[in-house]
């Protein structure tokens, strides 16, 4: 759960940095219809996802990503405070099996007779322990040290 408590002073405070989950699946929930969530578009332009009541966001995450080939890509995205109101939102992360190959599948890449641009790791554990070891303020991002 997040808790985004109102914010006089915009200018001074953001409610999450951007980032790219790394998840396979993330689901979220937006409580209250209150915006927040903000995507980086192609033009590097920062947009708002307006809420829909009852709804619930899907976000692919970057094993998604590398196991898509890099055809759907893990979303920047980022929450932004409200002058006027609270924002709270409920977000569920959806991993793929610890036991899974982590890579672009041979049935993917045979169907769509495009080369692997991504590596292949052994499971999704060693894809969030390499995640947990990369450097937040590297310059490279962590999804393309994994390209070939």
């Amino acid at each position: 759960m997040n808790y985004y408590p109102v914010c006089p002073e915009l200018e001074r405070a953001i409610g999450l940095l951007p980032h790219a989950d790394t998840t396979g699946i993330t689901l979220l929930m937006e409580c209250d219809n209150i915006p927040g969530l903000q995507v980086l578009s192609k033009d590097n332009r920062w947009g708002m996802v307006p809420p829909i009541p009852g709804s619930i966001v899907v976000n692919l995450g970057q094993i998604m990503e590398v196991y898509n080939n890099g055809v759907y890509r893990a979303l920047d995205h980022r929450v932004v405070v409200n002058k006027e109101k609270e924002r709270a939102s409920i977000a569920t992360f959806c991993y793929p099996s610890p036991s899974l190959l982590v890579g672009p599948p041979t049935q993917l890449l045979a169907a769509t007779r495009l080369p692997p641009i991504y590596q292949t790791l052994s499971n999704s554990v060693e894809f969030l322990q390499r995640f947990l070891s990369h450097k937040l303020d590297d310059v490279v991002a962590f999804i393309d040290t994994l390209k070939l």
